[in-house]
């Protein structure tokens, strides 16, 4: 980790050149906050491997006149197997480290097999690793690298093989499930697909609210698991401090909000980046005919990158009660495409929020609301659907932004997610504890 972050610089650009981020987005979540990650699975197994004594321990048992019966017991972390890390393209190593340094550091060695448009950023930490391991008397082959074109499979074959007894994995939902479901031999992580949502009940800082959403829809393009998708607003509108907002009016002052945030290119250029795959640009202009369109994207040029695919988000006004609105906002739509949702009533939504979570799983859950009994209830729904919540943030913190050593990404409760970044459970199902036992 040390010698990764003495080339910050150079893993920002890989990853920026890999993943389409801004410099300032690949620079931090692709560097430090990704280094943190990968520290933060390091201290987590640390903790979980001298949970139990390590070195040997005398153990006695009285037995009245007789002598007393006494061993030596003998405790040894031992790692499962050949850990499998299946890079993804957006955020390959603020997504790779936590699986890749959580398994080397319970004992077992790792294949890494980047995503076929993300390969530099985790082909350049693989040959650090192995440069460490040499040097400090470790067979180098530890670690390793698995590369493969587009289309080629071979994640699908490594997964299932006798030998790979631990699997990471950050990507699409079909492929996170057929993980969970064939590779039996392993113990398998995904962090796969939400929709992610957002209950606008009432603020006392309108503006605030409308600047902190227009941030996180717009940075990265809308290309991070947890940005928002569906914002759920009564149809009867929201109270404010600017006075009584109808739902035509939050969706209005919310484009405009978008709008001024990214008119200047080169401020959206800061924020956007560019579309990672043809498949995001593909779902923003069909997301343009699935219902009224209240703000639409524009194309964006960047001057230090002419063939840089950059667009601004789209968002689109929906009837949560027409089964058609249900078929759009009910599945994730991947990219810079917000649904602004009319729902009966703050009531309707929370329960639309919990079939939401219960049913497609959310990384994250937003809620903006002025009453205690209203924050009561989402918080009820959020914990006993297990999805991380984040109330009323108006400032500089943003729903989809997690902090290493402070917050949790995913919570493993829902299928968003089997697992979260990071926490006991993460690291302990890596090792086994073998016991040898000794006549003292």
């Amino acid at each position: 980790l040390a010698r990764i972050s003495a080339r910050t610089h150079e893993f920002a650009h890989a990853v920026m050149h890999t993943s389409g981020q801004a410099f300032m987005m690949a620079f931090q979540a692709g560097g430090p906050h990704a280094q943190d990650r990968g520290l933060e699975a390091v201290a987590y197994a640390y903790a979980e491997q001298t949970r139990t004594p390590s070195g040997r321990a005398g153990w006695s048992k009285p037995q009245g006149k007789r002598d007393p019966l006494e061993l030596s017991k003998e405790f040894t972390p031992v790692g499962r197997g050949v850990a499998l890390v299946i890079g993804c393209n957006t955020f390959p190593t603020w997504n790779g480290y936590p699986g890749l340094f959580a398994s080397l550091a319970t004992g077992n060695p790792v294949l890494v097999k980047p995503h076929p448009r993300a390969v530099l950023p985790l082909a350049l930490t693989v040959r650090i690793a192995r440069e460490v391991l040499a040097e400090t008397g470790f067979d180098p082959n530890l670690v390793a690298l698995a590369v493969e074109r587009p289309g080629e499979g071979v994640a699908k074959t490594l997964a299932v093989r006798p030998e790979v007894r631990i699997i990471d994995y950050t990507g699409s939902t079909a492929f996170g499930d057929w993980l969970e479901a064939n590779a039996r031999q392993a113990q398998v992580y995904t962090e796969k697909a939400g929709v992610n949502t957002v209950v606008v009940d009432s603020t006392d800082d309108y503006k605030g609210m409308l600047g902190n959403l227009a941030f996180s829809l717009s940075l990265y393009s809308g290309q991070m698991c947890t940005t928002p998708q569906n914002l759920l607003i009564p149809r009867d509108g929201i109270t404010t401090d600017q006075g009584p907002k109808s739902y035509d009016e939050v969706t209005a002052d919310l484009a405009a909000a978008v709008g001024g945030l990214l008119g200047d290119d080169a401020r959206a250029n800061g924020l956007l980046g560019a579309l990672v795959n043809p498949d995001v640009k593909a779902r923003l202009e069909a997301a343009a005919d699935l219902g009224e369109v209240a703000l639409a994207s524009r194309e964006v040029v960047n001057p230090d990158f002419p063939d840089a695919v950059v667009r601004t988000p789209v968002i689109v006004k929906l009837d949560g009660a027409k089964p058609e609105a249900q078929d759009a906002y009910f599945s994730e739509c991947f990219g810079p495409v917000s649904f602004a949702v009319a729902v009966d009533s703050t009531a309707e939504a929370l329960e639309l929020l919990r079939r939401t979570v219960r049913e497609k799983g959310a990384m994250t859950v937003g809620a903006y609301t002025t009453s205690e009994e209203v924050e009561r209830a989402v918080e009820e729904v959020c914990l006993e659907e297990s999805a991380q919540l984040s109330l009323n943030l108006t400032g500089g913190v943003y729903v989809n932004q997690t902090a290493a050593f402070s917050d949790f990404h995913g919570s493993g409760g829902n299928p968003a997610a089997n697992a979260a970044l990071c926490d006991g459970a993460f690291v302990s199902n890596r090792f086994r504890v073998v016991e040898v036992r000794r006549q003292a």
